[in-house]
């Protein structure tokens, strides 16, 4: 038996036989207009346009596996079904009636569908134990196929990246300024600690940050004591210079630091410290007033490590904490961390930005991404291990979209990997 979503597939891209096509009372059909696919309640298609024997008929279309079971799903007490003009089904068990008592026309699919559809729907959704539905045979769909997805799928991912930014647009009445800085501040935080590094953006307006760009020590003391990271005694010159500077601060700024010890510090490599991190973003801020106008005019990946390659205080050279001395390290963003600031921030901003200014170039933004080299994490190494392989960040963010909101979700109909192997002869 075939599910409900496998219908709705062959009937919106109209995948069946339509010569001598008629319904089940064995009147011709003929198909002008689908309709509009409904994803909300209601009839699953709305205004399509059939002719039926002599008669064109304008309405919505219902779709179930079996004609029965329109009588389960209670449609006959539902009046916004009294407007279907067709009732496309797998199994006709039963007639269904209006309720003027004249009985409303059914296709039924399975007598028009091609076996070997049928048979590659059975084939790709048989092995539900399988990572993704299509692993055997992802590497046969043909690259100019797979290339226009991957860019429709990132595309996606934009979109949806670009929800957080529309509501900090709104929170920070469109100060694109303070817009990056709470961005940065979020992937400063990695998986982790990002909630904690946003809720710490927060917590001040940036125009306090703004005021207090000139002075390296009073960033850092912002910083550091909103994120309630000035609470311990510690004996160091540096942390005592810090608090007391916090403590003028709050007074002057009216300011409330976080609670709850929201940074993580347990499995963490030491480079990835909050305070590190703190550390980094204070000093990215001290040298850069105008960092959004800055990034507006970059115009290669060269230029992005350049200015985002910056160290810390000399403080942290030799702590990754407030209390025990390390070894001297320069502790400067990597490339690797870099390359994620420009995915999950840089490209995902200048792409809102380009959008609302008019000046949206999406070419540019994807050939900077595909100069950078594909991300690692789990997903991107089980899907290697299935040879299917991204060759540069684009391809990698294009992919876990297509993970999460694709196979994941069994969503293959929807999918141009799944359209190929279902139709494939």
């Amino acid at each position: 038996m075939v599910q409900e979503d496998f219908l709705h597939y062959l009937w919106k891209f109209q995948f069946f036989t339509h010569k001598k096509l008629v319904t089940t009372d064995n009147v011709a059909l003929q198909v002008f207009n689908a309709g509009e696919h409904n994803i909300n309640s209601g009839p699953d298609f709305f205004n399509a346009k059939v002719l039926i024997e002599d008669q064109l008929w304008a309405g919505n279309v219902e779709i179930h596996v079996k004609a029965s079971d329109w009588y389960i799903h209670q449609h006959e007490k539902d009046s916004s079904y009294d407007n279907v003009i067709l009732h496309v089904v797998w199994q006709h068990d039963v007639d269904i009636y209006r309720e003027n008592n004249s009985v409303i026309p059914t296709l039924e699919l399975q007598r028009f569908t091609a076996q070997s559809l049928l048979f590659n729907y059975h084939q790709l959704f048989s092995k539900k134990s399988n990572y993704i539905h299509c692993e055997n045979d992802f590497s046969k769909v043909d690259e100019f196929t797979l290339n226009n997805w991957l860019e429709k799928l990132y595309i996606e991912k934009l979109v949806q990246k670009s929800s957080l930014i529309s509501d900090l647009l709104v929170q920070t009445k469109n100060d694109w300024e303070a817009v990056l800085f709470k961005l940065l501040a979020k992937n400063f935080g990695l998986k982790v600690n990002g909630e904690a590094f946003l809720n710490l953006s927060n917590s001040f307006e940036f125009s306090i940050l703004r005021k207090e760009q000139k002075n390296l020590q009073n960033l850092e003391a912002l910083l550091f004591g909103q994120a309630g990271l000035l609470r311990a005694d510690h004996q160091s010159k540096y942390f005592q210079d810090l608090k007391k500077e916090y403590q003028y601060l709050s007074r002057k700024h009216n300011l409330d630091p976080l609670y709850n010890n929201q940074f993580q510090f347990f499995r963490l490599r030491p480079n990835n410290f909050p305070t590190i991190r703190i550390a980094q973003l204070a000093n990215l801020y001290f040298m850069y007033k105008t960092l959004f106008s800055k990034v507006l005019n970059v115009k290669n990946l060269k230029d992005y490590y350049t200015i985002f390659s910056n160290g810390t205080s000399e403080f942290w050279k030799t702590h990754y904490n407030f209390n025990a001395i390390s070894k001297r390290s320069v502790k400067s963003l990597t490339k690797s961390f870099i390359d994620l600031l420009l995915i999950n921030t840089i490209v995902p901003l200048l792409f809102v930005y380009g959008k609302r200014s008019d000046k949206l170039n999406e070419e540019e933004l994807f050939d900077l991404l595909k100069q950078i080299k594909p991300e690692k994490n789990n997903i991107i190494r089980d899907l290697n291990k299935l040879n299917i392989n991204a060759k540069n960040a684009f391809e990698t963010q294009a992919l876990l979209h297509l993970k999460s909101e694709y196979c994941d979700k069994h969503l293959c109909m929807q999918c141009a990997v799944g359209n190929v192997l279902l139709r494939k002869k």
